[in-house]
């Protein structure tokens, strides 16, 4: 069994007293490439730690850091709270001062963007904004909304005070998520099939919890920027594009994510694939089928570099 070096340490965030924590997990010997993971909403980098070792398995080096308002270094009063100000902006910038962190660590080795969830949705919008930074793009459980339903998020979220743990939003965003599996064992049911990463999940004090309501207005604008498709010429055509999600997945719902891929295509991108697994929900790395996935994006990984 291959040996994994893991690594950790602090880059500053401009104007903010915490550090970005940056996690990497290294085979032996030369990476073939990086794979920064850009981790969803309510969650952190640590619990893709055996996904990482996975990958470093097949030769891959792994990093990634916990967005703000996420993971053991900030108080409780501020999880699920980005910023007072452009927080969506600020999470798309730290991704961009990781990377310059893994250039600095890794000089000369591919990188690839891993989005999973709410990380797919800031990796489209990084790529929109960096378009040269990534050697390959791979996005899981993302999908697509409308602009009015973004709209409409943004000012109901821009009603609550920016602080205020926004339920009523939550309610409203994610609520419809577990009912294709009822009856209902956990409100989480709709993450993955495996019932021990289920309970994992939901006895995790730093997996689960309710944005606040800054945190989902600036979410909320997010999506609505990416809804704006004609910003997608300034990607390279060339550009490797590779959308995963799990065919029961309520977030994407099959439906969201092949009308993201033929955006992408209808730009003019050339290598983009998309590949829905039956019966999978919304975690594909914690999935019954995880083994498969991390079998599939590796191959996947080394034919598009």
């Amino acid at each position: 069994m291959q040996t994994v070096h893991e690594e950790k340490w602090k880059v500053p965030r401009p104007g903010c007293d915490i550090h970005i924590h940056i996690r990497l997990w290294m085979p032996e010997g030369k990476p073939k490439a990086v794979i920064q993971l850009v981790h969803g909403m309510a969650e952190h980098i640590d619990r893709y730690a055996d996904t990482a070792r996975d990958l470093c398995g097949m030769g891959f080096a792994v990093a990634g850091h916990n967005h703000r308002g996420h993971g053991p270094e900030w108080p409780e009063d501020e999880l699920g709270y980005f910023a007072d100000h452009n927080g969506w902006d600020l999470v798309i910038e730290d991704i961009a001062i990781v990377r310059q962190a893994l250039l600095a660590r890794l000089p000369g080795t591919p990188l690839v963007l891993l989005g999973r969830s709410m990380g797919s949705f800031a990796v489209r919008e990084y790529v929109l904004r960096h378009p040269m930074d990534a050697d390959a793009v791979v996005l899981s459980g993302t999908g697509t909304y409308p602009a009015a339903i973004c709209r409409a998020g943004q000012l109901l979220a821009g009603a609550i005070p920016k602080k205020k743990i926004a339920k009523s939003v939550d309610a409203i965003a994610f609520s419809s998520n577990n009912k294709a599996f009822a009856p209902n064992r956990t409100p989480y049911d709709w993450l993955s099939r495996d019932e021990k990463q289920v309970d994992k999940y939901a006895a995790d004090p730093l997996c689960g919890f309710v944005f606040r309501a800054g945190a989902y207005r600036d979410f909320f604008g997010g999506l609505l920027a990416l809804c704006r498709t004609e910003r997608l010429s300034s990607l390279p055509k060339e550009l490797p594009a590779l959308f995963i999600s799990g065919e029961k997945d309520p977030v994407g719902k099959g439906n969201g994510v092949n009308l993201c891929a033929e955006q992408w295509k209808k730009a003019g991108l050339t290598n983009v694939t998309v590949r829905l697994y039956p019966g999978a929900r919304h975690e594909l790395f914690h999935e019954i089928n995880r083994d498969e996935v991390i079998r599939d994006l590796g191959a996947w990984i080394d034919s598009a570099l």
